[in-house]
């Protein structure tokens, strides 16, 4: 294993031991600090649960790998907040995020609306809600629905689809952009 990845795996388990959080808080949005440099082997993401308070900063890609503990923190941040459940995060869908973050210069905390969605979840609010897809992406740790507090959403959402990597919706009433990494379309 190499030096970075230690680092990374003991600061975490040294602020558990101490008693700090080591990525995440439930406290509510934290300030867009400034981030230090990353490194080009390496991918960060900083996202705050808009429905259960949670923030996350981490690296989750470095040295040509993910890295599993930070998979993991991510996927329980990004869980269905109406029943707890947890699933896999498609690695394509962060790396999605840590461009779309780059192109804005210092990796802002993205506000996250919707990540995974349970199909029990999915199917109430499909019954319940206009637009919302009966076999929905995010079902499959595939879609995400986010804003940048202080960043214009249109702006967002031209940045998304310049990526080419998968659907983005607009949604400038409910104030988030919808990105997934299924097939490229735009609405």
């Amino acid at each position: 294993m190499n030096q970075r990845r230690s680092f990374l795996k003991s600061s975490a388990v040294l602020a558990s031991v101490l008693g700090a959080p080591a990525i995440r808080t439930s406290a509510k949005t934290l300030p867009d600090a400034p981030v230090s440099p990353v490194a080009p082997n390496e991918r960060i993401v900083r996202l705050y649960n808009t429905h259960t308070g949670e923030s996350l900063r981490t690296i989750f890609w470095a040295e040509g790998e993910f890295i599993p503990e930070a998979m993991q923190d991510i996927n329980k941040l990004l869980r269905d907040h109406r029943n707890n459940k947890i699933s896999a995060i498609d690695p394509k869908l962060l790396v999605l995020l840590d461009r779309i973050s780059a192109q804005y210069g210092n990796h802002p905390t993205v506000h996250v609306i919707s990540g995974y969605r349970s199909p029990e979840t999915n199917e109430m609010l499909h019954e319940k809600t206009g637009g919302v897809a009966k076999h929905s992406l995010h079902m499959e740790g595939k879609a995400i629905d986010v804003r940048i507090p202080g960043q214009d959403l249109a702006r967002l959402h031209k940045i998304a689809m310049a990526q080419k990597a998968g659907g983005v919706g607009y949604y400038p009433d409910s104030q988030f952009v919808h990105m997934d990494v299924g097939r490229v379309r735009y609405w």
